[in-house]
């Protein structure tokens, strides 16, 4: 018993990073870093090393931002440059760690290190990091490791991840000048009814005269601002958060979002087109790391950040698994374009399924560019007017009574 006891209490302890500086058996300064309980952990690693400390010291971690994909992009393009330059694998993770200005990063990258330094191959160390390692990322690496060609995977993935976080870029943008237009114009509106209408309103008072129509609707928003802006901004506010957070984390609420979104008119098409390019992104790349078709295709349907095309890989996996062929089950689907479905069967006939994918996956990404420029110029004159209509009816309904007054006068 006081065996395991002590076991769980050697596996739960917690480790830092020390940095230490010394002499090794030539008397040569050498300095490095390592990663132990306690100092005397690191003092007995060195003395095994032939090192004579002279200085050890806690790196003190800095609590960093969040690790987000495109921090992962950049982490493998450089791994794989490092590795093509024949920089051995620890090595490549030491110098990318330091250089990384993200602490969350650098420990990230440092304990997938101490893995594979304990003899952990490269794929299950990242698979200890689902959250931000996926399936189809640690089967590519799998798939290298097996096959001897890391280094061009790694590669190959690295151009796959840049790609894809393009895309999410540009989707990003085309959705945020609109969204920011409407939060703006809100602020603008809440602070006009708020603080600038009742100053209009006590000099209305004065007249005591009828006020149009559109004066009094404008004055009663206002009132009705003034009285409940905590309740306007904290279910505008808590609205918003909440049906986030559903859209998030429910899976019901996820296929609804993503039908509707499918359906919005000019959004829509360039979500589909977005969708397309990932799906044939992602399987293109799968098949020419040697990944079977339909272990790929596991991956191939969350990576198209759909859950419309997540449910319809599923039928289409089921359907080659019995024999049927991939172009076949991509129509039955009735979900693809017919260009991607005939550049599928061109590439099933030519054994070059992976060259036409990727062909498909280029043209579509060109598409998704063009529209999100042809967006960008075409929301400026709708945002204008959309401005235009609030700010100007609010303004043109408070001078109304002024107008009135003067052709009175």
């Amino acid at each position: 018993m006081a065996t395991v006891a002590s076991t769980r209490t050697s596996n739960t302890l917690k480790e830092f990073v020390y940095e230490w500086e010394g002499k090794d058996r030539n008397g040569k300064l050498v300095r490095g870093e390592l990663r132990a309980a306690g100092e005397n952990q690191v003092q007995a690693a060195l003395r095994r090393q032939g090192v004579l400390a002279s200085k050890i010291k806690k790196r003190r971690m800095r609590s960093g931002k969040s690790i987000k994909p495109k921090d992962i992009a950049i982490f493998t393009r450089q791994l794989a440059t490092m590795m093509k330059a024949g920089v051995p694998l620890l090595q490549s993770f030491d110098i990318v760690g330091r250089g990384n200005a993200n602490p969350s990063v650098a420990k990230l990258l440092n304990d997938i290190r101490s893995d594979v330094e304990t003899g952990t191959s490269l794929s299950a160390a990242f698979r200890k990091f689902p959250k931000y390692f996926d399936n189809l990322y640690c089967n590519l690496v799998e798939a290298g490791e097996a096959a001897g060609i890391l280094e061009d995977l790694l590669d190959r993935l690295a151009t796959y991840m840049e790609k894809t976080e393009a895309i999410k870029s540009k989707i990003k943008s085309a959705l945020m000048y609109p969204t920011s237009v409407v939060v703006v114009a809100f602020v603008v509106v809440a602070i006009i009814m708020i603080f600038v209408i009742p100053a209009f309103k006590q000099v209305f008072t004065s007249f005591g005269a009828d006020l149009p129509a559109p004066t009094l609707f404008v004055m009663a928003m206002s009132e009705f601002f003034v009285s409940y802006w905590w309740l306007i901004f904290g279910v505008i506010g808590g609205g918003t958060y909440f049906f986030l957070q559903a859209w998030k984390r429910n899976e019901r609420v996820q296929r609804v979002m993503d039908r509707a979104l499918l359906r919005v008119p000019i959004f829509g098409t360039l979500i589909e087109k977005s969708c397309v390019a990932r799906w044939t992104r992602t399987l293109a790349t799968m098949f020419a790391a040697g990944v079977p078709l339909v272990e790929a295709l596991d991956s191939v349907g969350g990576a198209s950040g759909n859950t419309v095309y997540g449910d319809a890989t599923a039928k289409i996996q089921q359907e080659v698994s019995t024999g049927t062929s991939l172009t076949t089950a991509m129509t039955n689907v009735n979900l693809f374009p017919s260009m991607v479905i005939q550049m599928t069967a061109i590439g099933e006939e030519s054994g070059s399924i992976d060259h036409m994918l990727g062909k498909a996956a280029d043209f579509y990404e060109s598409e998704v560019d063009d529209m999100v420029a042809g967006l960008s110029s075409l929301m400026e004159p709708i945002i204008i007017v959309f401005l235009g209509v609030i700010i100007g009816g609010i303004v043109v309904s408070m001078y109304l009574p002024i107008f009135k007054l003067g052709q009175v006068v």
